[in-house]
């Protein structure tokens, strides 16, 4: 995976008479679009499957990707390579990444979370391979990190991370200009540590009680408030004093994650993305910066947390750096 500072011009990156494909699973939906030099193409999207067999979201990812290439109008042999930024932890049987995410894996935690099915473990990057030849699968938050640091926020800056508060909670992590792996690709699960006890009832999706995930993610709103964080959201914004003191508490737990990921690695800035803090960053931002600032200046002085430059579409992007 190429973490250098590239042109601003993503495209460009691309090879010419080349089209590759740029798949983004979530814990919510699964997206996939086509890019050239020219752009994107139409972008699909529809819900990650979570039932059927273990097989089933790797069914899904090569039926739209058929889909994509047949409404361009091309042949799927003319694709060059696919890019799959993905929802992790992965683990690896054969030498094949598989996922073993928490929010798509019923069997991790078992029935408290509800999920339709008794999975393990995700097969992705051997199917995909099989059919579509060259097939890169990269931690979704590490392969955003790439990208923020190529195109996005992160340009020019060698100790960053990229932070993800959508239905999960995902981090990539790079010091001294080097993006951080680990032993199997799984470097940044911060969203599954510990900053509180955690109230009860707070499982999170790994089998965790209390982690960061468990309390602040699109899934864990729902699940703890009975409301959408869409709609948790709204009612600040509507002077419900209720939700604004829970909003506040969210804040307090993502913003102590960010403050220990800065005096840990010592990062100079964190780009944050993901549907529930993008759709109401103006709402959010201060909240987490206060968490950071001034909380031991020695350490965190010149730390800032901004959004993702990249946007709503930072995980499309994500995936096109790893093949780009």
């Amino acid at each position: 995976m190429n973490s250098g500072k590239g042109s601003k011009r993503p495209f460009d990156a691309i090879a010419k008479g080349h089209t590759v494909a740029c798949v983004d699973i979530g814990g919510t939906k699964t997206a996939v679009v086509l890019a050239d030099r020219d752009g994107f193409g139409e972008r699909l999207a529809e819900p990650t499957v979570t039932s059927g067999t273990e097989d089933a979201l790797a069914r899904q990812v090569s039926r739209m990707l058929a889909q994509a290439c047949e409404a361009s109008g091309m042949s799927l042999d003319r694709l060059h390579a696919v890019g799959v930024a993905s929802a992790g932890p992965f683990m690896r049987r054969d030498g094949f990444v598989e996922l073993a995410s928490p929010n798509l894996c019923g069997g991790l935690a078992g029935p408290a979370r509800g999920l339709p099915n008794d999975w393990l473990r995700l097969p992705i990057e051997r199917p995909l391979r099989e059919r579509f030849g060259r097939v890169v699968v990269a931690n979704d938050a590490i392969a955003a990190l790439v990208a923020e640091r190529r195109w996005g926020a992160l340009r020019g800056v060698d100790d960053c991370a990229y932070v993800t508060w959508s239905t999960g909670i995902g981090t990539g992590l790079c010091v001294g200009g080097r993006v951080l792996f680990g032993r199997n690709g799984n470097a940044g699960h911060a969203g599954h540590s510990f900053v509180n006890d955690g109230p009860g009832g707070t499982v999170c999706g790994c089998g965790n009680e209390g982690d960061v995930e468990a309390q602040v993610s699109g899934s864990a709103i729902e699940r703890r408030f009975g409301v959408s964080a869409a709609a948790l959201m709204e009612s600040v914004h509507a002077g419900d004093e209720g939700a604004a003191q829970t909003v506040d508490a969210l804040c307090v737990v993502l913003g102590r994650a960010l403050y220990n990921l800065v005096v840990t690695l010592d990062l100079e800035r964190i780009s944050i993305g993901g549907g529930v803090f993008l759709h109401h960053r103006n709402l959010l931002l201060p909240k987490l910066r206060r968490e950071v600032e001034g909380r031991f200046p020695a350490v965190t002085a010149g730390a800032t947390i901004v959004p993702a430059g990249l946007g709503m579409r930072v995980g499309d992007f994500a995936a096109l750096a790893l093949v780009a």
